[in-house]
């Protein structure tokens, strides 16, 4: 846990309108005082990322969702008592008197309550525990997410304060749930994540649905997100000839999958994580790494066809869509 002095010092900042990077059970959050549109903005201009796309809302344990909306159906204090705090955004109705910067200009908020003590901690500090903070991955948009304090710092080198924190243990993007529509299209899911529909199912009686075009935007739900810069491809192992003779002289590629599947030395395995859990545990520092090491490709094996993998394969899928054309 990081000391009193610096939690502090993190409230101190958040309240003068500042940016603070901290961590949450899914990723790092690059966090501001939702209430706050200069601050918000502060988060938009830091990450590069449109200010249409809105952010979600941390909020403390036990916290008085009502304040965010007008609006708090049934199946939402359903949702929150089975899974907060956890790795689920709600998606409600936003109070008139809620900025429309943190929605990126929607009637509707995203509410999130982490599970990490690190981000409890800081929750309960800021405004006395009454306050929200809007705070996306603490990344570059469109980039890989962050687990580590190191990530964060190799994202904004100094200029953000950074709160340090063990237990990064979900590893992506929490699972969004939109309800602000339950009279027209019901509980649906936007994001997947580690909160599965499931999951949801069993506490609502109904599996949310797939999105539609009148769903609201949400944080992570672009084609093409969550890219490293090194080219990533989705492919089975018997296509990996082809990557590999087209490779340029002295060039590698990386290969993640379960059985090494080439013997040519130019592709070098690296072994995936065996259950949906480990994988999306591992998947950003992981793709940090390959970044590092000079591939000219990273050619993942897609992961299994069944729900308990649908946030691992909704990541990969969009990591890969932002090189659709190499």
């Amino acid at each position: 846990m990081p000391t009193a002095a610096e939690l502090d010092e993190a409230v101190r900042l958040l309240e003068a309108g500042q940016l603070v990077a901290f961590p949450t059970e899914t990723v790092y959050g690059l966090g501001a005082d939702a209430e706050n549109p200069e601050a918000v903005a502060r988060i938009f201009a830091a990450k590069g990322r449109p200010s249409n796309h809105p952010v979600i809302v941390h909020v403390v344990d036990g916290a008085d969702v009502s304040y965010w909306t007008d609006e708090v159906p049934e199946a939402a204090h359903q949702l929150i008592d089975a899974f907060w705090p956890g790795p689920l955004t709600i998606i409600l109705k936003r109070a008139a008197h809620i900025p429309a910067a943190v929605a990126g200009g929607q009637d509707s908020i995203g509410l999130r309550c982490p599970s990490h003590p690190v981000a409890q901690a800081l929750l309960a500090r800021f405004k006395r525990g009454r306050g929200g903070i809007a705070a996306p991955s603490a990344n570059r948009f469109g980039q890989v997410s962050p687990t580590t304090a190191e990530h964060v710092r190799d994202e904004f080198g100094g200029t953000v304060y950074v709160l340090e924190g063990d237990g990064v243990d979900v590893g992506i993007e929490s699972s969004i749930v939109d309800l602000s529509r339950l009279d027209t299209a019901g509980p649906v899911l936007l994001r997947p994540g580690a909160i599965t529909a499931a999951m949801m199912a069993d506490v609502l009686g109904t599996v949310p649905l797939p999105p539609d075009a009148a769903a609201p935007r949400a944080s992570g739900t672009l084609k093409a997100h969550y890219a490293p810069r090194t080219t990533l491809t989705l492919a089975q192992p018997d296509a990996l000839p082809q990557y590999v003779q087209a490779l340029p002289e002295g060039q590698r590629l990386a290969f993640i999958g379960h059985v090494p599947a080439s013997a040519d030395p130019r592709c070098v395995f690296v072994q995936a994580p065996a259950t949906p859990e480990a994988y999306a545990q591992a998947l950003y520092g992981l793709l940090r790494r390959l970044d590092k090491e000079g591939y000219q490709r990273l050619v993942f094996e897609p992961v299994p066809d069944d729900h308990d993998w649908d946030g691992v394969r909704d990541r990969l899928g969009r990591a890969a869509a932002a090189f659709e054309d190499r």
